[in-house]
């Protein structure tokens, strides 16, 4: 597989490789379905397999946007039985999340030089030169520092901020990913398209922002500091810049090694994961919008390390308290309270006809976790299920295409799936009305994880899901 040295830029020559794919991949998928009629009933199947195979080799090397998508539709594991054609590309799609084509190290070398204004050799006592990770953005390499300070080094791509800034507004290229999520979504949910995208679009831009990342590991390594089981490494900011980020380097297994480890193992790391995801708006209004499993370190003791800051919004106070109410009115199954809230944070109309019993019901699939029977296990039926509530053409989903989705709440959704989708991986059995109960200050913690996180937020002095800010 060819390296990459700078990303493609320019409108034109992001668009043309995927849009002409597209197109051709439209005129493959009339043949195969004639196939398909004239006795070759694997045809369509087949169709989808290649399709799915190229999609992943084209975005593993566009970086940006473009992958970015790839890897978030890689995360959503769902059943196959009840998604065959999104399966089939979100398996193909998997291998975005830590083996994307890295650049050679000269390239990252002379990057770094640049951007720190001092030889690699006066930066590092050592610097590995194949990278830990090559994800959407930069790739990652393990380092020491003079003092044998053992961190890890993220090296923005060359050229992938412009790349990115193209992307973002070519409608062009971004209408080859609608077309393909609507081949799997028949409907979805309503929400305003352009402030939809306005807010995704901030998220990303600030992803190319390596300051700005900067700022989201130091408030998230002083909010976690002390935790018992989640890790936040520590910024090293005298090799930082635009395009290097340095920090403490993180210990732990991958992801591929998590998914096979024992099953009590997976369960605490499980907790962890939950607990970091749904906590840090709880105590703290920060929500980190991205879930995908290569940014994870998988510690031996049950802890886990988590290593990407770049998506990071900080939730309006208005916005962070009506998520904890609605969440709380669905677990006390209290309807009236559940419909007022989501009139009041504007995913009901005026005008809506839909009524509390019909928001009760699209609550119970869409957080059939917290609000089933104790301990829950996730299996690929609560992705599945997650996203038929947001996207099916079913009787699960038919409230949600009557609501407006306020543009704050998009990125919510995308943490829902993603966590759902790892948990499902890892098999975890949790305790998660339990674990909802703690975030948000209610009563006393009943599981050991419970326990000590309470004991940790409460020696922090932190606010609760419910109290006042």
């Amino acid at each position: 597989m060819p390296t990459a040295q700078t990303v493609r830029s320019g409108r034109i020559r992001r668009t043309v490789p995927i849009a002409g794919f597209a197109a051709r991949s439209a005129g493959g998928r009339m043949v195969a379905g004639l196939r398909a009629r004239t006795g070759d009933p694997d045809a369509v199947d087949k169709f989808h397999q290649r399709t799915a195979e190229r999609y992943a080799e084209m975005l593993g090397h566009s970086k940006g946007v473009l992958m970015k998508a790839g890897q978030l539709l890689s995360t959503y594991d769902i059943d196959p039985d009840s998604g065959a054609v999104f399966s089939t590309y979100q398996k193909a799609l998997q291998r975005l999340q830590s083996e994307a084509p890295p650049m050679e190290f000269e390239t990252a070398q002379a990057a770094i030089e640049q951007d720190l204004g001092r030889p690699i050799t006066e930066l590092f006592e050592k610097i590995e030169e194949t990278p830990l990770a090559a994800a959407s953005i930069g790739q990652v390499h393990e380092a020491w520092l003079p003092d044998g300070t053992h961190v890890a080094v993220k090296v923005q791509y060359p050229g992938v901020a412009r790349a990115i800034h193209d992307d973002l507004a070519n409608t062009e290229l971004l209408a080859t990913f609608v077309k393909l999520g609507m081949s799997m979504t028949p409907k979805s949910m309503r929400t305003d398209q352009r402030a939809a995208a306005a807010e995704i679009s901030e998220r990303i831009v600030e992803e190319i922002d390596y300051r700005h990342e900067a700022r989201s590991i130091r408030r998230f390594a002083d909010l976690y500091r002390g935790h018992p089981f989640i890790r936040v490494p520590e910024l090293i900011e005298s090799h930082c810049g635009e395009q290097v980020l340095t920090m403490s380097y993180v210990e732990g297994v991958s992801w591929s090694e998590a998914r096979n480890a024992d099953q009590d193992l997976r369960n605490q790391w499980a907790e962890a994961i939950s607990y970091f995801a749904f906590g840090a708006y709880r105590h703290s209004n920060l929500f980190n919008a991205d879930p995908h499993p290569g940014n994870y370190r998988f510690g031996l003791d049950g802890t886990v390390g988590f290593v990407d800051f770049g998506c990071v919004k900080q939730f309006p106070e208005r916005v962070r308290i009506g998520i904890v109410r609605m969440l709380r009115a669905a677990v006390n199954g209290d309807r009236d309270e559940l419909y007022r809230v989501m009139r009041s944070s504007g995913w009901v109309s005026e005008d809506s006809d839909l009524t509390p019993d019909d928001v009760m019901a699209w609550w119970r699939t869409m957080a059939g976790p917290v609000l089933g029977s104790q301990p829950h296990r996730y299996t690929a039926d609560d992705a599945t299920a997650l996203l038929q509530s947001l996207f099916g053409d079913n009787s699960a989903s038919a409230a949600i295409r009557k609501m407006d989705v306020p543009p704050d709440y998009v990125m919510l959704s995308r943490i829902n799936l993603g966590i759902n989708a790892i948990l499902a991986e890892l098999g975890a059995e949790l305790n998660v009305k339990a674990q909802s109960d703690d975030i948000d200050g209610i009563g006393e913690p009943l599981t050991h994880h419970g326990k000590l996180h309470v004991a940790w937020a409460r020696e922090r002095g932190l606010p609760f899901g419910l109290d006042p800010r």
